[in-house]
């Protein structure tokens, strides 16, 4: 007796083609898809208006303090000068920061963080979205395959590898540009 038929009683396989969920579960499967999907971009929208100057105060955040939480993580503070002049606001900055770096950025309207603007924050903000467009790329092909339609469906994985690559692209430079 090998290793893979001890394992057997708690695998199933599933063939495609063979039980796949009604339409009612198929149609909840779905929109979970691109409820995942659509949710990064939704909530990317705040750091892209910070990041480009559209919400905030624009200034420069200089990290003044970092300390280790353990496992890699850490709390860095920060203190933010404002453009316009006025006194300097302590903030939470990025954790991936360290002390001594000083950065453009936006001070948020709560007033509690200060992120990175121009290039550097608009490139940080991009990364979510990016995984969502991610998530999207193979979507085409999966509502063409579940409707039955044959037409289109090498088409709908040539773009979805496609969009899946400059995806992937996307977020290794944001990921460059928020810890850079």
């Amino acid at each position: 007796m090998d290793l893979s038929d001890a394992l057997e009683p708690f695998t199933t396989t599933v063939t495609p083609g063979r039980r796949m969920p009604g339409k009612i579960g198929m149609g909840i499967l779905l929109i979970c898809w691109l409820a995942l999907g659509v949710l990064p971009f939704v909530t990317a929208v705040p750091d892209f208006r910070l990041a480009t100057g559209k919400i905030g105060t624009p200034g420069t955040l200089t990290v003044v303090s970092c300390v280790s939480l353990g496992q890699g993580r850490y709390d860095c503070e920060g203190r933010f000068d404002p453009d316009g002049g006025g006194d300097a606001v302590m903030v939470a900055a990025s954790p991936d920061s360290e002390a001594g770096d000083v950065t453009r950025a936006q001070l948020t309207p709560e007033g509690d963080r200060a992120l990175p603007s121009g290039t550097k924050g608009v490139l940080r903000a991009m990364t979510l979205p990016a995984l969502g467009l991610g998530v999207l790329a193979f979507l085409p092909y999966v509502l063409l395959y579940v409707s039955k339609v044959r037409r289109g469906r090498r088409t709908a994985v040539i773009a979805g590898s496609a969009v899946t690559v400059l995806s992937l692209v996307l977020v290794v430079v944001g990921m460059v540009a928020a810890y850079s």
